[in-house]
């Protein structure tokens, strides 16, 4: 008790230490000094600090405290005069906002924002499902000097916004229009006329996306070095020729479930692209083992590979991508049903495998047996393996590879045994279902 009450008074002189206007602190550190000091804090421990005292009140709450804020960290949705308050507050010193899932956000209160901070360089408004092309054509008249801009799924932006953005935001660099149906290749070739500084265009699942729209992106940003077209069914071999040919600073690369491309495709990539590291084409059904060995005779950089569902593969791409490809850390080869223990055996004994695999992924591969896992024993950078349902792998097997890579997480799939029948001429209770349930 005596000890609480020590605890309890050591606060309260804290409180009032803190709480006095005549504070040291106030009196030693010049206003100058002391807003560098607030500047490294976050939006929670300003907003604690402004109820302190009526000076630190003011401190906190300077503009120049507020160039950085990402309200996602401890508010998953906020009302639209929440935003107006911050845009009054920090006007021109705002660089950075995230207003990831604020779903009450409108039109309204981006306005707002887009008049009173002109100098916004990153705005997030992934998932803001309520805000329309008004907000864009605010931002395009205000906010000159916007770089990076997320809309991920925000479903009623449409071409009008990227026309809009082309016209005003020509420093843009990074835009995210990912499940925004209503964007079609008009949108994306006025945006490409308009912002040639673009290096990174996130575009998944805009199925009105065509290959003149990606052929005029890649003629006009020929800095790209980051696309996802991620289940842009429309587009074929044209697309990915033109930003091969045109931008060879690509590094990242996401075509999965782009059901038209083929080996023209890796090709193109092998000829133009040697300095990508990352490439997903899951689903992409016609790529044979002739377009890995391109690509594995240039590309040496790629460290993480997604081929997931690409069904024509064999064990031969693994021996090209074993020998072509030393950085290697990740690699999809689930429902490849044509991969053998003979595939694992070239890639577990390369020098990628040995150095830098990390994660492996293996489901639905019926001819894979203990024997891989063997193969991999020597992967010590080796950290998860995924090996669902693959039938021919058992405990045991598994069991070796943990002794030898104690850190590893392997998930894989058991089914239970069927339970034998029952014994005599009695008939069952309940029938197996009711039991399992």
């Amino acid at each position: 008790m005596k000890m609480m009450n020590h605890n309890n008074m050591n606060r309260l002189e804290l409180t009032k230490v803190l709480s006095d206007d005549e504070a040291l602190i106030n009196k030693k550190l010049p206003r100058e000094l002391l807003l560098r000091v607030f500047s490294y804090l976050d939006v929670v421990s300003l907003c604690r600090c402004a109820q302190v005292s009526r000076d630190w009140h003011v401190l906190a709450l300077d503009g120049s405290n507020w160039q950085r804020i990402d309200l996602f960290t401890f508010q998953k949705d906020i009302e639209g005069r929440v935003v107006e308050n911050i845009s009054r507050r920090c006007g021109g010193f705002l660089k950075q906002l995230s207003l990831r899932s604020c779903q009450s956000i409108n039109d309204g209160a981006l306005v707002t924002f887009a008049e009173m901070c002109n100098n916004i360089e990153d705005l997030n408004l992934d998932l803001c499902k309520n805000i329309t092309d008004k907000t864009c054509m605010a931002l395009s008249k205000h906010c000159p000097r916007l770089v990076w801009l997320d809309l991920e799924s925000c479903p009623q932006i449409t071409d009008i916004s990227l026309k809009a953005l082309s016209d005003g935001c020509n420093h843009l660099e990074c835009i995210n229009v990912s499940w925004c149906d209503n964007i079609t290749e008009n949108g994306v070739t006025a945006l490409a006329k308009g912002c040639p500084k673009l290096r990174s265009f996130l575009g998944k699942g805009l199925k009105a996306l065509t290959d003149p729209a990606i052929i005029t992106l890649a003629q006009h940003c020929k800095g790209l070095d980051h696309v996802n077209l991620h289940g842009c069914s429309a587009i074929g071999d044209r697309s990915i020729v033109a930003l091969a040919e045109n931008c060879p600073k690509l590094r990242y690369l996401c075509v999965s479930n782009c059901v038209h491309l083929t080996d023209t495709t890796l090709m193109a990539l092998s000829q133009h692209c040697i300095y990508l590291e990352t490439l997903e084409v899951a689903s992409c059904s016609l790529f044979t083992d002739a377009g890995f060995q391109g690509l594995a005779r240039t590309c040496h950089m790629l460290q993480k590979i997604d081929l997931e569902d690409c069904v024509l593969i064999t064990d031969v791409t693994l021996n090209y991508l074993a020998q072509g490809c030393p950085c290697l850390e990740k690699l999809s080869l689930s429902h490849c049903e044509l991969i053998t223990d003979e595939g694992i055996r070239h890639l577990g004994g390369s020098a990628c495998s040995t150095e830098h695999l990390a994660v492996l992924e293996l489901d639905n591969c019926p001819l894979i047996t203990d024997a891989s896992l063997d193969h991999l024993l020597s992967c010590h950078n080796l950290q998860r393996i995924e090996l669902y349902d693959c039938q021919l792998i058992t405990r045991a097997g598994i069991k070796r590879l943990r002794n030898h890579l104690p850190s590893i997480k392997v998930h894989a799939y058991f089914a239970p045994q069927t339970p034998p029948p029952s014994e005599g001429r009695s008939r069952q209770r309940y029938c197996r279902c009711c039991v399992i349930l």
